[in-house]
Formats: C-alpha cells, structure tokens, sequence
C-alpha cells in the first residue's frame, strides 16, 4: 500500500516541540498503573531485590524500544506509531491489527482502567462516588453485563471531558498535558525524596523476602510491568504533528523514556521503604501511594498523595486521548476503518470523530470489564505488537538500506534484538501461565482480519 501523502487534505499540523512531545510520553506512561499495580508484580514476584529488578529491565527494555521507533518514528515521520512500521514492514493487515487492537484494548483499556481508578480515588473526598450498586445492569453472554452504577457513570463523564478537550484544539490539548504533566513530576519527585529521607519506613523492606521467584512468576510479572511503562512510545503517534520529527522525536522518545525509568524505580523503592513485599501483594485495587502517604504523614497527608495521584491518572487519561485517536486517523487515511475517523475538524483541526470513537468505546470498557482483564489483556497485546513493531527495524533496514534516517537505533542490532526475544518470551509465558487471559485477547487480535477485509472490499 503506497503511503499517503500530504496531498490528502487529512492531514495535521505541525505544532509540537520536542518537550511538548516528551511530555505526552511522561503523561502517557505515568498514569494509573504505577499507583494500582505494583501489587500484582508483588503477587508474582515475592522477593524485594527480585521485585525492584523487574521494574528495572522493564525501564531497560522501554528504552531499548524507544531508540528502535525513535529510528522508525525519524524514517516515517506520519500519525500512527506502529500501526505505520508495521504496515510497512509486514504489510497492511499487519498494520491494520495493531491499529485495531489500540481501538479495542490499547488506548481504550487503559483510559478506561485510570478512569476507573481516579474515581476510586476521589471517593476519599466525595464518599459515594465509586459506589458500585448497580442502578441498572444488563446482561451480556457470558460473565459480564452492562452496569450502570454511579461509579462507571463518573467514569464516564472523566473520559468525556477529556474527549471535549481534545476535539477542541491541539493547543487545548497540549496546555492539559504539560500543566498536568510538570505538576505530576514535580509532586511526585517531592514525595520520594521526602518519603526517603525522612518518612518513617525502613530500609530492611528494600532486602526482603516472602517466597521463591521463579522463571514463569518473573516473566509473567512483566505483563503488568509492561502494561505499567506503556506509552514510551507515545511521541511516534504524534510524528505528524511535531516540528522537524527527525530530529525531534528520537529526542523527545530518549528523554521521556528516561524520566519515566527514574520516576518508577525511585518510587518502587519507596513502597517497600513503606509496605513489605508481603503485604504489598495484598493491596491490589487500592491506590498505593494513599496508603504510603496515610503510613508516612497521617490522613491530612494522605488527602494530599490521593490529590497527586487524581493529577496522575488526569494527566494518563489527557495523553491518551492526544495520542490514540491519531492512529484511528492514520488507518481511515488508508481505507482500512470508517473514512470518517479520518476527518480533520475544520476549525479546530483535529481527528475529532477518531477522539468521538475512542472516547466511546472507552466507555464501553468502563460499563462491561473486569478491570484485572482490560489491565492483563492490554499488557500482553502490548508488548506483543510492541516486539513486533521493533521486528520491523530489521526488515526495513534491510529493505531499504540507503534510505536516509537521521536516527539510528543505538546498539543495533543487540538492543532490538535483545527487545523482540524478551518480548516474545513474555509472550509465549503469558500463554503458559495465564492461558485464558492470553488466548481470548488472541482471538479479540484476530477478530480484526474478517474487519480488515470488510473495509478493504469497500475501497
């Protein structure tokens, strides 16, 4: 499929820098699941060293990533991150089902997981809100049903908002995801530095160990790490829209991947500092950093720490409205979704039926999942097209060996390598320790083909 060119009148302005760009990667990736789910790596992984050693190499293996699609991002400079690199390389089903995938569980699942979440966490100052009573449910085949309670409907409303925001300008958009964004670093940043300096912790945590880890628990404990460090590659989805993207976006990837790195690890150390790997693995479905706060400072702190982490998953649920919709955008460029998401509002210039349809489906996730399954089916379906759009360095550097790229991945060809085997190993143990997990989110990729086709025959 020849790529679209901006003689297509969708196309995006360019009005994004470099720290604009790093910026939506920190937001994107620092959302929901650093305050929700280190207790599931707990679970997995029993032992403190072993614990913060998993947050580590999935900081390394995010940032090996980054450097492969700051190469990608830098030889096609176009809205859609992998869903371009992929149909490139592997042609357009290829790209077609990572685009659906996003559609379905990528940007929606976890827009719908931290929406979920920031209302448990505003329950701290407006009881009720997360009440879960049903107001109305409808069942569905299977184990699930639409819900309508008040919580999925604050939810809701979160991921509207932010949809209206998005719709109405780049710069709206980009003024939400720095505001939120620095005030996020800069709090959390204050809180680990105090907290471990001068809380009431204990360093012996940080050594600690409950049980055995093994091959599987370890590897299988990458799915939520992963799931946890998703959106490294943010930037790539917004190419089209980023001043001098071969230059801008492998900086604005390198630097965002960077910051994300410290900020996780740091802030791991302070939970066990706090919270015994134990009893860690048993906090599941509460925010972590409340309870570090309530045991480091008292309530009034904890107020505070929950205040921080509504900014968090604000600023998540902000980046992923700005990121997602563009590959939506990118697929309906090339005929493979409804031509409509690709549309460029007029006034505002924006993809504002693709940010509509996620917006929507988000919603969908909120009023019929599990949030432990959107959380696993999200983490396994990402790190399986991520090693895959890596794999696509290889072919294209192959394919096109003197086409110009003003970035090479660094180390190549042992950092992308050393990404698509570790990627596939999670892969592959996924199957084996969580089979159901992983082969209903197979058959949720492969329900894409028979959609592939549908709008292909509509050309």
């Amino acid at each position: 499929m020849p790529t679209t060119t901006t003689d297509t009148p969708h196309v995006l302005e360019r009005r994004l820098g470099p720290l604009d760009a790093a910026a939506i990667i920190v937001a994107n990736v620092i959302g929901g699941g650093i305050l929700f789910r280190s207790p599931a790596v707990a679970a997995a992984i029993p032992d403190a060293p072993w614990f913060l050693l998993a947050w580590a190499g999935g900081g390394v293996l995010a940032f090996m990533g980054a450097m492969a699609y700051a190469e990608l991002a830098a030889l096609r400079p176009k809205a859609g991150g992998e869903y371009v690199y992929l149909r490139e390389a592997f042609g357009p089903l290829a790209g077609f089902l990572t685009g659906w995938t996003s559609f379905v569980a990528g940007f929606t699942g976890a827009i719908a997981a931290s929406a979920v979440f920031l209302i448990v966490t505003l329950n701290r100052f407006i009881p009720g809100v997360a009440n879960d009573t049903p107001l109305l449910a409808i069942p569905l085949p299977g184990a699930y049903a639409v819900t309508f309670s008040i919580h999925t409907l604050a939810a809701s409303a979160v991921i509207i908002i932010a949809a209206l925001i998005h719709i109405r300008g780049v710069g709206h958009g980009r003024i939400a995801s720095n505001v939120l964004t620095t005030l996020k670093i800069v709090s959390l940043v204050v809180f680990i530095g105090f907290g471990l300096t001068a809380g009431t912790g204990t360093p012996a945590n940080i050594t600690q160990s409950v049980g055995p880890v093994t091959v599987t628990g370890f590897l299988f404990a990458f799915i939520p790490v992963m799931f946890t460090y998703s959106g490294w590659n943010a930037a790539s989805y917004m190419a089209e829209e980023i001043r001098d993207p071969g230059r801008n976006v492998p900086r604005s990837l390198l630097l965002g991947t960077v910051v994300v790195i410290a900020v996780y690890v740091l802030i791991n150390v302070l939970y066990l500092f706090v919270i015994p790997i134990g009893e860690l693995a048993t906090l599941g479905g509460r925010s972590i950093l409340d309870v570090v706060g309530d045991r480091l400072l008292g309530a009034r702190a904890g107020d505070i720490l929950a205040i921080v982490a509504i900014i968090s998953l604000a600023a998540g649920i902000n980046a992923w409205t700005f990121a997602g919709p563009r590959v939506y955008f990118a697929m309906a460029r090339d005929n493979t979704f409804f031509k409509s998401a690709a549309r460029v509002h007029p006034k505002y210039k924006t993809p504002a039926a693709s940010i509509l349809a996620q917006a929507a489906f988000s919603i969908v996730l909120v009023l019929t999942g599990s949030l432990d399954s959107i959380a696993n089916y999200v983490g396994f379906a990402i790190t399986l097209f991520a090693g895959t759009a890596v794999a696509a360095v290889f072919v294209l550097r192959r394919r096109e060996p003197n086409a110009a790229r003003p970035f090479k991945a660094l180390g190549y060809p042992w950092t992308p390598a050393i990404f698509v085997l570790a990627s596939l190993a999670i892969v592959v143990n996924a199957f084996y320790s969580d089979p159901k997990v992983s082969i209903t989110g197979t058959v949720i990729i492969l329900a894409g083909i028979p959609l592939y086709y549908f709008f292909r025959s509509r050309r």
